[in-house]
């Protein structure tokens, strides 16, 4: 990277100082959700925020638009929610001048810069795969016509992960559309004590914009200037390789306990993603560490256990934190 753009990453370092302290305000702990949801953002990707109800997901998202001074929309997903409930529709319009009838497009929901899709799997996979086809491609069909989605566009999907009833879940090749799986956790015992204090007082604070759309975008093409080497790489895609079944680069127990392991697309998440974090931390290129500590965000989701490694309690991330272990750098 040359000396112009070794500035540039100083300053996106110092400005994701400002977007911490910005987001302490209303957001008690969940630093490492923080932190992987501005990877996600900066790398372009979208991310599916996986916790249990009254965690704050909808909380961190709108205030994560507010500082980034992107215009952002909620849809709650339902059994009943069509495509076009997402895109928007065609109406039929008049014209006042010369009494002829036409189309008119009123766009959805999904024409904003931040689009949160709350319990995204309670919805039939008509409409999910409606809204990651937006998510692929970055515009929408309606009456033949093609709309393009606003710029930047994020996607943030949640899911609830104990309330299985009425669910769809999705299927795994739309699970991979997603950058990130990011899991949000109860808070420490202290942390719960300090927000509870803070959103029961009677002055909200108020988050001041730290980043526009526009520097947004321009963070992205920067992140993607980011050098990384070739050990960094190799070891990117031989941990993906690793969590592939009844090939010669499988992981211990991986044949035995995995359905289906991650593909390409995890090797490209790893590197995008480990970008965008060593530019948040400073730094003009990618470690392995980068990519180890992404690594279980960018597998969870896409490593599928068997019915085997149901029976046996072996989840799909013990499996993986397993494959960290035993990959070398």
């Amino acid at each position: 990277m040359s000396e112009h753009t070794g500035d540039q990453v100083l300053a996106v370092a110092a400005s994701a100082a400002r977007l911490r302290a910005e987001l302490g305000k209303v957001i008690v702990g969940q630093s490492e959700v923080i932190e992987q949801i501005i990877i996600t953002m900066l790398a372009g990707g979208h991310a599916l925020l996986t916790g249990v109800p009254g965690l704050g997901k909808t909380l961190l998202v709108k205030s994560i638009a507010q500082l980034f001074s992107l215009s952002f929309k909620r849809i709650q997903f339902t059994p009943d929610l069509m495509p076009a409930d997402i895109f928007g529709t065609e109406v039929m319009d008049e014209d006042s001048h010369g009494g002829g009838r036409g189309f008119r497009f009123i766009p959805g929901p999904v024409f904003a810069n931040l689009v949160l899709a709350d319990e995204i799997n309670r919805t039939p996979p008509k409409t999910q795969a409606a809204l990651l086809e937006a998510m692929g491609e970055g515009h929408v069909t309606a009456g033949g016509q093609t709309h393009e989605l606003s710029r930047p566009f994020f996607v943030l999907a949640t899911q609830n992960p104990i309330e299985l009833e009425g669910t769809y879940p999705l299927p795994e090749a739309q699970l991979d559309r997603f950058l990130l799986n990011i899991v949000m956790d109860y808070l420490p015992l202290a942390d719960e004590e300090r927000m509870v204090k803070e959103t029961t007082s009677p002055d909200p604070a108020q988050l001041a914009a730290v980043l526009s759309g526009e520097e947004v975008i321009a963070l992205q093409r920067l992140v993607r200037e980011v050098p990384v080497s070739d050990n960094v790489v190799s070891y990117a895609v031989r941990l993906c390789a690793a969590t592939r079944p009844r090939t010669e680069h499988a992981a211990e127990r991986v044949n035995e306990m995995v359905q289906w392991g991650a593909g390409s697309r995890a090797s490209q998440a790893l590197i995008l993603a480990g970008k965008a974090r060593a530019l948040l931390a400073g730094r003009r290129n990618v470690a392995c560490e980068d990519v180890r500590e992404l690594a279980l965000p960018v597998l969870r989701h896409r490593v599928i256990t068997n019915f085997r490694a149901d029976a046996e309690g072996l989840s799909s991330e013990q499996l993986i934190r397993d494959i960290i272990a035993a990959v070398a750098e």
